[in-house]
Order: C-alpha cells, then sequence, then structure tokens
C-alpha cells in the first residue's frame, strides 16, 4: 500500500515547546529514504498549517483545555487529510507534533469504518477538563475520542466507531488518579510496565492487538515516543523513567506489521530541542519502519 505522510507540527497541547518541530525532525531523519527502502510508494502531503502559541490566548476557550479553539481546527483538518488517505486506500502516517493531534487522527480513520486502537504510551491520555491537572490537551485525546466527560458533547473531538472494547492501552507507567478510576470503570484494556516485565512485549502487544482488531475493520496505532525509555528518547517532552528498552519496542513494531490489521498510524512527541543529535527522531523512524514490515533477515 502507498503511505501518506501527514505533518503536524504542533505544540498547543503541551506545556513544553518543541514538539512542533518533530515532523521536520523525522523527516530529517531520513523517514522518506527509509519508507522507499521497504519498497513502498510514498507520498508527503505537507504540513498542515498550526497557529503559534504566541498568537493566541491558551485559555481562550477554557483554563482547563487549553487552546482547545486551535486544537479543534487544526485536528478537523487533520481528520479531513486521514480520510481522505483512507478513501484513496492510501496509508496515513501522521508526524506530531504533541498527542493531541490524535484526536483528529482518530476521527479521519473512524469516519468511513469501525476501528480499535493500539497506544503505544507512559501515559493514558484520558484525562478530561473536569479531570485534569494542567489544562494541557495532550493528556486528554483518548478520552476526547471515546466522548468521555464533557467531550460527550464534542461532536469534532470523537471517534464516532471507536468502541472502548477495541482499545489497549501499553506500557502505562504514569497515570493520574482520575485516570486511574476511569480505566478502571471503563471497557479499555490496560497494560502497565509491569506486565511488560511479567509477560514480555511481544504477547502483551498480540493481546492488544488482537482487543483492537476484533470485529473492526482495521487498527489505529498511536506511538508515542515517550513510551520508550529516556535513555534511549530523551527528545520528549514528557520523558518518564522505567520505558520500554530499544528492542523492546522494535519488538512492539514488528509484531503491529506481522498483525497485518494496520489502517492508520502516527508517531508523536518528538522534542529536538529536548534531543541529542535527532536520535529519538531517528530512533522513530526505525520503529515505523519496524511496524511497516522491516526485518533483519
Amino acid at each position: 500500500m502507498t503511505i501518506r505522510t501527514i505533518g503536524v507540527p504542533m505544540d498547543l497541547g503541551a506545556d513544553r515547546r518543541g514538539v512542533d518541530m518533530g515532523p521536520s525532525a523525522l523527516r530529517y531523519a531520513g523517514l522518506a529514504k527509509t519508507l522507499e527502502s521497504l519498497g513502498r510508494s510514498h507520498t508527503d502531503a505537507g504540513d498542515l498549517l498550526v497557529s503559534h502559541a504566541e498568537e493566541r490566548d491558551p485559555e481562550g476557550r477554557s483554563a482547563d483545555a487549553k487552546y482547545l479553539d486551535e486544537i479543534e481546527s487544526v485536528c478537523g483538518r487533520l481528520a479531513d487529510e486521514v480520510a481522505d488517505a483512507l478513501a484513496a486506500d492510501v496509508l496515513p502516517l501522521v508526524l506530531g507534533g504533541d498527542h493531541s493531534i490524535a484526536i483528529g487522527s482518530l476521527a479521519g480513520s473512524a469516519r468511513d469504518a469501525e476501528i480499535g486502537a493500539v497506544w503505544f504510551d507512559a501515559h493514558s491520555d484520558v484525562n478530561t477538563p473536569e479531570t485534569t491537572p494542567s489544562g494541557n490537551v495532550h493528556g486528554m485525546p483518548l478520552a476526547a475520542a471515546l466522548g468521555w466527560g464533557t467531550f460527550a458533547d464534542t461532536e469534532w473531538a470523537n471517534a464516532p466507531t471507536l468502541r472502548e472494547e477495541n482499545v489497549a492501552l501499553v506500557g502505562l507507567r504514569s497515570v493520574d488518579e482520575p485516570e486511574r478510576e476511569r480505566i478502571r470503570e471503563s471497557d479499555v484494556t490496560a497494560y502497565t510496565m509491569s506486565d511488560i516485565d511479567e509477560r514480555g512485549v511481544v504477547a502483551v502487544t498480540e493481546e492488544a492487538l488482537g482487543i483492537a482488531t476484533r470485529d473492526v475493520d482495521g487498527a489505529h496505532v498511536s506511538l508515542d515516543l515517550d513510551w520508550l525509555d529516556p535513555s534511549h528518547a530523551p527528545g520528549v517532552g514528557t520523558p518518564v523513567r522505567g520505558g520500554v528498552t530499544y528492542r523492546e519496542a522494535h519488538s512492539a513494531m514488528e509484531t503491529v506489521a506481522d498483525h497485518d490489521a494496520l489502517r492508520s498510524l502516527e508517531i508523536v512527541e518528538a522534542n529536538p530541542i529536548l534531543d541529542s543529535h535527532n536520535e529519538t527522531a531517528e530512533l522513530g523512524v526505525e520503529l515505523v519502519a519496524s511496524a511497516l514490515g522491516k526485518r533483519v533477515l
């Protein structure tokens, strides 16, 4: 399948600047050449236009969901781009940007199909404006897609065909108490780093993919680079010690490729300001290649 990359240089959902340069860092790390080496036809749709934080009031709509008007605008356009790619039988590869862009990725992927989602992340991202400790929307995208809290009446943010029972969170190690309670009350499946330690990343990823693909048309895979341990991916906005290793991350992405149910893919939270020699973006490109089928032999 042809791959279409869509850049979303947005850092409005985060509290630390720099992830808006993530799409450029990933491209500079050789993304196009890597995709071509896989034998995949590839087109680059360029970057969506995103307002600069300095030009906007972060509390324009709500202090509990900063820059929400601007995020709605970007995610609405991203949803259209993702849906258009899928309608053309093209795999959308979304380059972030902070994780709030997943609202648009999920909405677009779910527009004309039943989907599940696998969320590779240190964080669960299911805060809502009522529960958030920071007001940063990059901690809310999965709650928005599922219509939780005040997002229940927010049509632009919802992924209408994404059901809780088809969502799997993989590798959690930083979860706020309200998020913990909401996950326990829901049909979302969550795997912590302890589960990976005990069972192995391949077994956990296979099970997560089974959940995400059960009775649906395909799975959206969201890869937040802070899922990896900071020793391997230092250039992220919200690093948390104790993440997956370099080899575990590749094994998980290879498992994604083996499942052959990928409908849409995004990679987010690369922050070159905090990086060393662009190594986090380079690792991100490697992981994208593994998710799309690259093997040693």
